[in-house]
């Protein structure tokens, strides 16, 4: 089975070889069918702490590196300005 890839924007690189990833994703509501989007946030592994808050990254699955951080940062997508 392929590992999952998710895309998505830092939002914190505070701790070390760390970042967070903001996950967005959008779903139509069972009743009213308005588009709603629903964030979640992803604790992914930086190897070297090469990321910074607004960057857009593409993080993918791995097996647990830590208590909460099951995804590893795999590219960055677009640097923040």
């Amino acid at each position: 089975m392929p590992k999952k890839e998710k895309q998505g924007i830092v939002i914190s690189d505070k701790m070390d070889k760390t970042i967070v990833v903001k996950v967005a994703s959008y779903n139509p509501h069972p009743k009213y069918k308005k588009i709603i989007e629903t964030n979640k946030n992803y604790k992914a592994h930086d190897e070297n702490n090469e990321c910074g808050i607004g960057d857009t990254v593409r993080i993918i699955e791995s097996k647990p590196i830590s208590g909460s951080k099951r995804w590893t940062l795999e590219s960055i997508v677009e640097k923040a300005k």
